[in-house]
């Protein structure tokens, strides 16, 4: 596995803006778009915010960018715990995308689980029936969940749906998520796990047993195209 580990949060922030760069030029100039799944959280954000400076905004063809989510804590748009409010605050009301690119992971008027099959159909219009994700970006919890892969949850076993929406009972609420065969199929994978707090389920993730039932990050495949940025702090 292609795991980078970084001294300080500033630079790690910085290669990874570096690699969305460098991905959509790449992308662009292969098919003429560079299809990206988000991550909510504080790495993202931070990563998001430098790639609205004009540094990074400069470089990126945002008319070409499709947006969509690894998941969603399903909230209104609105709402302070949103995914998406997020990523519009720090980056996509910032640079000029084309706002019919944009796929928010929820809507108004409908229930969880039949905008997960909606949702699914949005990626199809844009990626066709292969399903090849140019870039995601994941986060990991202290628990070892990504996306909205929790542990014990019959998700984790989810081999036909792209996108699946259910209550998770410990935090009260519906989340809604790509499921690990969408995301295994993505060409690029970052993954952001930093913090002491990690160190545990990481350790685990990475060295230990294949046991994806309590650490689901390790259902996602370790490709040539996977990279895991962290620091010594959660790898020690």
């Amino acid at each position: 596995m292609n795991i980078t580990i970084f001294d300080d949060l500033d630079t790690l922030y910085r290669k990874a803006a570096d690699r969305f760069a460098e991905l959509s030029e790449r992308s662009i100039q292969k098919h003429g778009k560079f299809v990206v799944a988000l991550s909510g959280g504080s790495s993202p954000k931070a990563i998001f915010n430098l790639l609205a400076t004009p540094e990074y905004a400069d470089k990126i063809e945002w008319g070409r960018v499709y947006f969509f989510w690894v998941d969603e804590r399903w909230v209104s748009l609105t709402d302070e715990k949103s995914n998406a409010k997020m990523t519009f605050e720090t980056l996509l009301n910032k640079v000029p995308v084309n706002r019919d690119h944009v796929f928010p992971m929820y809507k108004d008027g409908i229930e969880p689980e039949e905008y997960a099959k909606e949702y699914e159909e949005h990626i199809i219009s844009v990626l066709g029936k292969e399903g090849v994700f140019d870039f995601i970006l994941l986060g990991m919890g202290d628990d070892g969940h990504t996306a909205s892969l929790f542990p014990g949850e019959k998700i984790l076993h989810e081999k036909e749906k792209w996108v699946d929406a259910y209550y998770l009972k410990p935090q009260e609420m519906f989340r809604i998520t790509l499921t690990a065969p969408l995301i295994n199929k993505a060409e690029n994978i970052l993954v952001v796990a930093f913090g002491e707090s990690k160190k545990h389920a990481l350790n685990e993730a990475l060295k230990g047993e294949y046991n994806p039932e309590l650490y689901p990050i390790q259902l996602i495949e370790k490709k040539e195209t996977f990279q895991f940025f962290t620091d010594k702090k959660a790898i020690g």
